[in-house]
């Protein structure tokens, strides 16, 4: 639910900071619970379901924790990818179970460089607001902008973005260059942008 009268500005910076603070004042045994519920409707999405291979994120901060998301996923054999802060970029690397992570920058668990690189087609997005035409507010650095849409120009992409219900905000700014997410999934269920 949103009360905060402030996230009608449209100012990304403001938005952001206003979807942190909420998310930051989850009690931990909710963040919990949720995340065990994210990752239970993740694992039921057809489009995750058929993938081979899964682009996940190793979470940080207050986050939602994917990790038993990614371990579901590979119990049932698909493999995981998590991204690599480059100066060009996200690149996205395997990441087997057991693998050590080597600490990235802005707090970021990422695969060594020896890890293969490779181009998922199937994304879970890490985001600080969202609204429900798919639109995002990321960390303010463009880094899954410019993924997405290297990875777009190579064929389709599923996009899923994951939050908790209380990053939701009514609008965030957007302009027409601006790639939605094909969903978004938190506590309260997957939230389809198209109305399907």
């Amino acid at each position: 639910m949103i009360t905060d009268v402030s996230l009608a500005s449209p100012d990304k910076a403001s938005l952001r900071r206003a979807a942190l603070a909420r998310r930051d004042g989850l009690a931990a045994e909710a963040r919990e619970e949720a995340s065990r519920r994210i990752a239970e409707i993740v694992l039921s999405h057809p489009g995750i379901a058929q993938a081979e291979l899964v682009s996940a994120y190793w979470p940080i901060r207050s986050e939602v924790d994917v990790r038993p998301l990614i371990a579901g996923l590979r119990a049932r054999g698909q493999a995981v990818a998590l991204p690599q802060v480059t100066p060009d970029g996200l690149v996205f690397r395997l990441a087997s179970d057991g693998d050590t992570l080597a600490a990235g920058g802005f707090g970021l668990s990422e695969p060594g460089p020896d890890a293969p690189v490779v181009d998922p087609r199937v994304l879970l997005v890490p985001l600080a607001a969202f609204d429900r035409r798919g639109h995002r507010i990321g960390y303010g650095k463009g880094y899954y902008d410019r993924a997405l849409a290297r990875l777009d120009a190579q064929g389709p992409v599923l996009a899923i973005g994951i939050a908790f219900s209380a990053q939701e905000t009514p609008r965030v700014p957007d302009s027409p260059h601006d790639r939605p997410l094909d969903g978004i999934v938190t506590e309260a269920g997957l939230i389809d942008p198209t109305g399907d």
